[in-house]
């Protein structure tokens, strides 16, 4: 997808298995990453009424931030999954991305891809992943899990029409809007765009995406 680099007010934790760039509270930023962000952030709308809690964001290498994630509901642990196989946590986590036709990278030695339904499923689908810890894997073997499933969610991502995924409508700002959605037994993954220029992604588990609406985010101070 696009060539970006880590921003925040805060240093990067270096935990071992670390979270992508919408991984969960070890990629934890302060607010103000999102406030210099040009574009709006969107979260679940109002019909939530849970916890929310900031996560991260991303920018290219001029410092213009990219993209970032928000989440709700309980903040997920990276842990082996319970004894009893049933994961009790319930989150919902939204990943914004500006939308970017094809540009020059801030340092002028390159070009950064254009961003595109399929960079917010691949975002999307690398955070979930990045919650995820398969029982039967000690902390050695996760990390080999980790890169071979986050290259099978890459290709994933990059064929959105294929079999993997299916139609789901749900509203964005009140409208009903298409999504591409796709379930896997560590939880859900979904992507589509907005018409105020960023596309959407989601993931979760044990909160059903069936029933999420989404919207801009009036105050991201809500989050902190």
């Amino acid at each position: 997808m696009e060539t970006t680099s880590r921003a925040g007010a805060q240093e990067d934790t270096g935990a071992p298995g670390g979270s992508t760039a919408e991984g969960g509270p070890a990629a934890r930023r302060t607010v103000d990453g999102y406030l210099s962000a040009p574009f709006p952030w969107y979260g679940l709308d109002e019909a939530f009424t849970g916890p929310r809690w900031l996560m991260q964001v991303t920018a290219a290498a001029d410092g213009t931030v990219q993209h970032g994630a928000v989440g709700h509901g309980d903040e997920p642990t990276i842990r082996a999954a319970a004894e009893d196989g049933l994961d009790k946590e319930r989150f919902a986590v939204v990943v914004t991305v500006a939308a970017n036709p094809v540009r020059r990278s801030g340092d002028g030695t390159g070009t950064l891809e254009a961003t595109s339904v399929s960079s917010a499923a691949w975002l999307a689908g690398s955070g979930l992943l990045s919650q995820t810890w398969p029982a039967q894997l000690d902390h050695s073997m996760r990390d080999n899990w980790l890169a071979q499933q986050t290259e099978v969610c890459f290709d994933l991502a990059d064929d959105l029409q294929g079999d993997d995924w299916s139609a789901l409508s749900l509203p964005v700002d009140g409208v009903p809007t298409p999504f591409h959605y796709r379930e896997s037994e560590y939880g859900w993954v979904l992507a589509g765009s907005t018409g105020s220029g960023v596309h959407l992604g989601a993931y979760g588990r044990g909160m059903s995406a069936y029933g999420l609406g989404f919207s801009v985010v009036k105050d991201i101070q809500a989050y902190v």
